[in-house]
């Protein structure tokens, strides 16, 4: 690696026992040149140490910074974001070797809530009732309605979350190199009054897909962004396309995708 790319930051939450494993990959780094950096916003490179959901939380609370490197650091937790192990320091040492990995961009979602926030998601949006009651949501794509949905929920998925909660509701397992996101049903009502697609559905990078929340006078359901709750109350419509911003992030190239699907799933 370039020496302006060698500032980094590491992302974790500190106990005894992982702080003994971390002191010696800090002596590692040291030995090829990177260097610490105090806060994230003076890194070209952020170190998650630990499982997916610490990846997702070092994304989100930096910023979905598309100027430097996100990598994935898991201590025996195995993950689709996590390419290097804790524990496994001589590969993490053959990574530090660029021919040994490659850069991949993880598309995420534009998300903007009754035209007044945005946020950015790499893992999935979800809409959910935040009580024991379903509600109904008018499906917009491209301006055109497709249906009304009632049932609990509707999550929008990345192709790299498409592993995660929308593999649970039975939604596809979509190649990573797809620029798209995938529209999943929670637990859909199908009756003369309510007819939904019943599958999940697929749409390409330009799409806009539009959900607007049906008031019936307690309907107010929780947003919720990769693994975290939003503090986001009484929404009325919630706008998501694919966006243009991604992040780039290391691979090892003996670690595909497939590998990856295959280790986990079967």
């Amino acid at each position: 690696m370039k020496s302006e790319r060698k500032q980094v930051y590491l992302f974790y939450k500190p106990n005894d026992e992982l702080d003994e494993k971390v002191q010696k990959l800090r002596e590692l780094g040291k030995k090829h040149g990177f260097t610490l950096a105090e806060s994230p916003d003076k890194a070209n490179i952020i170190a998650s140490i630990g499982g997916d959901g610490t990846f997702l939380q070092a994304i989100r609370k930096t910023g979905f910074r598309e100027d430097c490197l996100y990598i994935g650091i898991n201590d025996d937790k195995l993950g689709f974001y996590t390419d290097f192990n804790l524990n496994d320091l001589e590969k993490i040492e053959l990574g530090m070797q660029a021919e040994n990995i490659e850069v991949l961009r993880y598309p995420t979602l534009q998300v903007t809530v009754d035209d007044l926030q945005e946020f950015q998601c790499l893992n999935e949006l979800s809409i959910r009732s935040n009580i024991i009651k379903t509600f109904a949501i008018d499906v917009f794509i491209d301006g055109i309605h497709l249906e009304t949905f009632r049932g609990d929920g509707m999550i929008v998925s990345t192709p790299t979350g498409s592993t995660a909660y929308n593999k649970s509701l039975k939604g596809a397992v979509v190649d990573p190199k797809l620029n798209a996101m995938q529209l999943t049903e929670i637990a859909s009502l199908n009756n003369n009054q309510y007819r939904t697609l019943g599958s999940p559905l697929i749409l390409n990078n330009d799409r806009e897909l539009i959900l607007k929340i049906v008031q019936d006078g307690n309907d107010h359901p929780i947003i919720g962004a990769d693994n975290e709750a939003l503090s986001i109350r009484h929404s009325h419509e919630v706008k998501v396309k694919v966006s243009d911003k991604s992040i780039k992030t290391l691979r090892l190239k003996d670690n595909l995708f497939i590998h990856k699907v295959k280790r986990s799933f079967l």
